[in-house]
């Protein structure tokens, strides 16, 4: 297939593209930097220099939530990453000829809001607070493509662990230092899922025919911000632990603070369970296994 890819750049994209390729695929990607092409992997930085049919979409495109405060400024440039890119490519897509038969779009669990007791699956309903109406119209925007395209997939991302980046490396710097550290209480939930999975979840929605809507993509065991921390301690030397005071987070992290940091939910992939999609890791301890123990 010729497939269109938003986001190719980024974290998930290091690791996907390399996997398509291999299955014998080829990639246009779009970006804003400049990069060399390659056999099976064009760069462009405008969708109108895109050549030849495209038969899927997979759209990861946003700037980092977590990248730095957010400013007023930061969160429109948040917004406009995620739903103003996706409005600008659902009107390219509806303007084309030839139309790809699938659309992968982005979202975030972000979406079901912040809850210490609840549980949410793809049929619990939108939360309350940026993140959340975040997610809701980026969703509404790749919703909008379900008129032209037969397939429009939502990928409902959990927190993203491996190597080489991500939230992991953000979580675990005190370690760096032999502290074993967690923000707040730690009992807030941490619907994880490994790089690996991610990868492989969004080769099995283009293999499978007929998926539609939200999927869920966390792994299937989420756990509290103090779990991680112990279970890390497993694979990272510490001599003592502690929590950051709430307090002191909201300090230094401002509304981002209680969106993403001290708050969580505990979301489970009911959809990628009942469509017999298997996880690589499904526990946190052979993920973490895996990714600290290289």
């Amino acid at each position: 297939m010729h497939i269109l890819v938003t986001g190719g750049t980024g974290f998930i994209g290091g690791a996907l593209l390399p996997e398509l390729v291999g299955r014998g695929h080829c990639m246009t990607v779009l970006t804003r930097g400049k990069y060399s092409d390659s056999a099976s992997i064009r760069y462009v930085n405008d969708l109108d220099a895109i050549e030849g049919k495209v038969d899927a979409v997979i759209n990861l495109a946003g700037a980092g939530l977590a990248a730095r405060r957010w400013s007023k400024g930061y969160k429109r440039e948040i917004v406009d990453s995620r739903v103003g890119l996706t409005q600008h490519l659902v009107s390219w897509l509806e303007r084309q000829q030839s139309r790809p038969g699938l659309l992968i779009s982005g979202s975030a669990v972000g979406f079901y809001g912040q809850s210490l007791t609840d549980v949410f699956t793809e049929e619990s309903g939108p939360g309350k607070g940026f993140s959340a109406e975040l997610c809701r119209q980026w969703e509404v925007a790749a919703q909008t493509a379900e008129s032209f395209i037969p397939q429009v997939v939502l990928l409902r991302l959990g927190v993203v662990l491996d190597h080489g980046g991500g939230a992991l490396q953000e979580m675990l710097k005190s370690f760096q230092l032999g502290i074993g550290s967690w923000l707040g209480s730690g009992n807030q939930w941490l619907s994880w899922v490994h790089r690996r999975d991610v990868v492989n979840a969004i080769c099995f929605v283009l293999e499978t025919p007929g998926i539609q809507g939200p999927i869920n993509l966390t792994a299937p065991k989420p756990v509290t911000h103090g779990e991680l921390c112990g279970v890390a301690k497993e694979f990272k030397w510490t001599f003592f632990s502690a929590g950051m005071p709430s307090s002191v987070v909201r300090l230094l992290m401002g509304e981002m603070a209680d969106e993403l940091l001290l708050n969580g939910q505990r979301v489970e992939p009911q959809r990628l369970q009942q469509l017999d999609f298997v996880f690589e890791y499904s526990d946190l301890r052979d993920a973490l296994a895996n990714i600290l123990g290289r």
